[in-house]
C-alpha cells in the first residue's frame, strides 16, 4: 500500500511539472505573437536586407592610338536549379534531351548521354544546383539563354547565371608590368597609381532577398554610379612589340638573365616603349617586375657621360687635351683600374670614345681629388640626385654619395668617375642621355597623355621640365660630339647606320652581390651590358636605353650584346618614320588637315592655300611628312629605303602607289580616301611582287 502511494506521488509531481512547463510555453507563445510580435516582425524583416557595394565599369587602358591595353570583360559562371519549383516536370521531361545535345554540340566537352546522366543524378540529389560550365563569355551565354529549357529564363528553365569580372591584357605579355594590376591591397604600375581614377564611383545599394534572390530595392543608386576614366598612354603598340621581340631574342641568344629597353621622345619624354624582362624558375622570360624603374644598379661607362661633363664644364679640360692613359693600368691608393687595351696618348675626346677607364679616372682624379664636394655638387647641379618622377610608384632614388658620408674612400672619385660607387635605374640613365639630346633641357619622363571619359578627352597630361638647362650650351655641344664619336669612331662602331646617325654611349659594368662582392657561389660574375642614346644624331627625336644582365663569360660588352638591340629598335622607328604625329585628339582647327607626299605636290597645294611651311630647308628628301602646328604645317624628311616597305599611312593613294610600286611591290586598295592601314609592317624587308594591302577611309 505504501509502495502504490509513493509511486502515485511521484506521477503526480511529474504530472504537475509537463503541466507547469507547458504552460510557461503556451504563455511565452501567446507572447511572442501577440504582445511583443512587432518586435520580433521588425528583427525578421532586417533579415531580408543587406547592402551591396555596387562597383562601376572599370575604365580602360590604351595605346597612344587608343588601341585597349588593358579591359575590363564580363565572363559568367552556368548553373541549373534542378529544384525549382516553377521547372515544370513537363517541361523537363520532354525537353531534357534537346537541351544535353545542345550542350554537348556547343561545349563540345561531354557527350548527349553524358549531360543526360548529369541531369538525372542532380535531379535526385538533395543538391540540385548542377554546374553547367565557368567563365562563359557574353556572346556564349547570349546563345545559352536560347537554348531548349534555358529559353524559359530563371524560374521556368532553371537557368542560373553568376555574373564575374575579369581583367585582360589583349596584347599579352607586352608592357604587363608596366600596365599593372589591382588585386585586393596591392596594386602596382598604372593599374595601381591611377586606380582612383580608373574604378569611378561605387555606391551602396539597398538589396531584399526574395525567394533565393537578392534584387535592388531601387534603381536610383543605377543613376549614381560613375564609370571610370580611361587611361591613354604614351605608349605606342607596335614599336613596344618590336622592342619586345628584339629584346627577347637577344637575352636567348646570350643566356641572359634580365633586360630593360625603354624608348622615349626627345622633345616631350613621352615614353613609346616600355620592357622589363626577368627569367623565371622555369627558364621563362616573363615581366614580373618593373626593372627600368625599380631597380638601381652601378651603370659602369655610361656614367663616364656626366663624370667628363662636370670637367668640361668647370673648365679643367677640353676635347683636344691630351691625355696620357699609360699602358693601360693605374692605382689609386692600392686600387688597381684598368682598360681593356693599350691606347696610349690620346685625346679626351677619344678618352669617350674608347672607354678609357685610366683616362677618365685620371681626369676627374686630377682635378678634383682635392675638391671632392665640387665635383659631388656638379653632378648634383645635373638633377642626378634626384628621381625623375614618373607616375607610376615604385621609382627608386639615385645614390651618389656625398664626401661627407661613412661610405666615402679613398678611391671613391676614381671609382665614381667610371660608373662604380653610384646607383642609378635605366630610367635615370636614360633621362639623363635625354638630356643632351634635347640640348640641356630635361623632361619628365610621362606615360600618360590623357584621360578620357564616355569617348571624350577630360584631361591632358601636360608635359613637364625639370631643369630648363643642366649647363651652359658649350658643355652640351661637346658631349654631343662625344656620343656621336663613340658610334662613329668608338667602341658602338659596329652600329653605324648608312641613313641617320646614332649618338650614344657603351656601358658595362660588373654586377655587386652585396658582401660577396662580384662573384656568386659557383665563382661566376654577372655583367651588366648596356647602350644609352638618341637618334637621328642631327635631328634628335627619340632616346633609347638598352641593358642586358648576362653571366656570359665569352661576350658581355655593351657594344656586342645591348648595342645591336638598340639598332635594330632604331631602324624600326627610322622606317616607320619618325615624324608622324600619333595623338590624334591633339589635332587644331586652324589649319587644314595635312597628309604625307611628294614634296612638290604638297608644296603647290599649301602655296594655293596660303598656309605657312616651315622646314623646307631642312628636307632634302622628294617625299615628306607633315605636322600640324597651330599656325602652320611643318615638313620632315622621309627617306624611302630599296630595301624596307615605307610607313604610307596617312598618305594619298596616289603617291603610295608610286613608291609601293617602285619597290616592286603588289598593291590592293580597300576603300576611299586616305590610307589608314597597311597589312605589312613598315621596316620589313621587301620581297619582290610581295602583296599590301592598303586600307582607305
Amino acid at each position: 500500500m505504501d509502495l502504490k502511494k509513493d509511486i502515485s506521488w511521484r506521477l503526480g509531481v511529474i504530472y504537475l511539472l509537463v503541466t507547469f512547463v507547458s504552460a510557461l510555453i503556451l504563455i511565452r507563445i501567446f507572447y511572442l505573437q501577440f504582445i511583443d510580435n512587432e518586435k520580433w516582425e521588425a528583427e525578421a524583416e532586417k533579415l531580408k536586407f543587406k547592402y551591396e557595394l555596387t562597383n562601376p565599369d572599370r575604365g580602360d587602358i590604351c595605346a597612344s592610338d587608343g588601341r585597349i591595353l588593358a579591359t575590363s570583360v564580363s565572363f559568367f559562371d552556368i548553373f541549373m536549379d534542378l529544384g525549382s519549383k516553377s521547372l515544370a516536370d513537363s517541361t523537363y521531361t520532354k525537353h531534357i534531351g534537346a537541351l544535353s545535345d545542345s550542350l554537348s554540340n556547343f561545349f563540345n566537352i561531354k557527350t548527349k548521354e553524358g549531360y543526360l546522366a548529369e541531369f538525372q543524378t542532380a535531379k535526385a540529389d538533395t543538391n540540385k544546383y548542377l554546374l553547367i560550365k565557368r567563365n562563359v563569355s557574353y556572346e556564349q551565354l547570349k546563345r545559352l539563354k536560347k537554348f531548349p529549357v534555358f529559353k524559359y529564363g530563371q524560374y521556368k528553365g532553371g537557368l542560373i547565371v553568376e555574373k564575374k569580372i575579369k581583367r585582360i591584357h589583349p596584347f599579352g605579355e607586352l608592357a604587363f608590368r608596366t600596365i599593372g594590376y589591382a588585386r585586393g591591397d596591392i596594386a602596382v604600375g598604372l593599374e595601381g597609381s591611377f586606380d582612383y581614377e580608373l574604378k569611378g564611383n561605387n555606391v551602396r545599394t539597398l538589396m531584399r532577398k526574395i525567394g533565393r534572390n537578392w534584387i535592388p530595392v531601387s534603381e536610383e543608386n543605377n543613376f549614381k554610379l560613375e564609370s571610370g576614366k580611361d587611361i591613354i598612354t604614351t605608349i605606342d603598340i607596335d614599336l613596344q612589340d618590336y622592342a619586345h621581340k628584339s629584346l627577347l631574342n637577344q637575352m636567348t641568344k646570350f643566356e641572359a638573365e634580365q633586360g630593360v629597353v625603354v624608348l622615349m621622345e626627345v622633345e616631350t619624354g613621352n615614353i613609346k616603349a616600355i620592357v622589363n624582362l626577368k627569367k623565371n624558375s622555369e627558364g621563362e622570360f616573363r615581366e614580373s617586375y618593373n626593372i627600368a624603374i625599380g631597380e638601381r644598379t652601378e651603370p659602369g661607362s655610361t656614367f663616364k657621360l656626366p663624370a667628363l661633363m662636370v670637367a668640361l664644364e668647370d673648365g679643367y679640360i677640353d676635347l683636344d687635351d691630351s691625355i696620357d692613359t699609360r699602358n693601360g693600368v693605374r692605382r689609386y691608393h692600392g686600387f688597381q683600374i684598368k682598360d681593356t687595351k693599350q691606347l696610349g696618348k690620346i685625346t679626351v675626346k677619344q678618352v669617350f670614345e674608347h672607354s678609357s677607364n685610366v683616362g677618365v679616372s685620371s681626369i676627374i682624379y686630377e682635378a678634383y681629388n682635392d675638391k671632392r664636394e665640387e665635383f659631388v655638387k656638379r653632378l648634383y647641379s645635373m638633377n642626378l640626385n634626384e628621381p625623375v618622377g614618373i607616375e607610376i610608384v615604385g621609382e627608386r632614388p639615385p645614390q651618389i654619395k656625398s664626401p661627407k658620408t661613412r661610405e666615402w674612400s679613398n678611391i671613391s672619385l676614381p671609382q665614381m668617375s667610371i660608373g662604380y660607387e653610384v646607383l642609378l635605374t635605366p630610367l635615370q640613365t636614360l633621362n639623363f642621355f635625354n638630356t643632351i639630346a634635347n640640348n640641356g633641357k630635361m623632361m619628365r619622363p610621362k606615360l600618360v597623355q590623357a584621360l578620357r571619359h564616355h569617348g571624350e578627352i577630360v584631361e591632358v597630361k601636360k608635359n613637364e621640365i625639370i631643369n630648363p638647362s643642366i649647363c651652359s650650351h658649350e658643355t652640351i655641344q661637346k658631349a654631343q660630339a662625344m656620343l656621336l664619336g663613340v658610334v662613329e669612331n668608338g667602341t658602338a662602331h659596329n652600329i653605324r647606320s648608312p641613313n641617320y646617325k646614332i649618338a650614344g654611349k657603351t656601358g658595362t659594368a660588373q654586377i655587386a652581390r652585396g658582401q660577396s662582392g662580384y662573384r656568386d657561389t659557383a665563382n661566376r660574375i654577372m655583367y651588366q651590358a648596356s647602350f644609352a642614346g638618341y637618334f637621328p644624331a642631327e635631328k634628335p627625336k627619340y632616346s633609347c636605353i638598352v641593358l642586358i644582365k648576362t653571366k656570359s663569360n665569352t661576350t658581355y660588352y655593351g657594344s656586342a650584346v645591348a648595342a645591336p638591340v638598340f639598332k635594330l629598335i632604331a631602324d624600326k622607328v627610322y622606317a616607320s618614320s619618325f615624324y608622324i604625329p600619333d595623338s590624334s585628339y591633339n589635332r587644331t582647327k586652324e589649319t587644314p588637315y595635312s597628309k604625307d607626299g611628294n614634296r612638290t605636290d604638297l608644296d603647290r597645294v599649301y602655296n594655293e592655300l596660303r598656309v605657312p611651311v616651315r622646314g623646307r630647308n631642312n628636307v632634302r628628301s622628294a617625299w615628306v611628312v607633315t605636322k600640324r602646328h597651330e599656325r602652320y604645317v611643318e615638313y620632315g624628311n622621309r627617306l624611302i629605303s630599296r630595301s624596307r616597305v615605307p610607313k604610307v599611312k596617312g598618305m594619298a593613294l596616289k603617291d603610295a602607289l608610286y613608291i609601293l610600286e617602285n619597290l616592286g611591290m603588289k598593291v590592293i586598295v580597300r576603300g576611299r580616301g586616305i590610307i589608314t592601314r597597311q597589312s605589312v609592317q613598315p621596316g620589313t624587308v621587301v620581297r619582290n611582287n610581295q602583296r599590301i594591302i592598303l586600307e582607305l577611309s
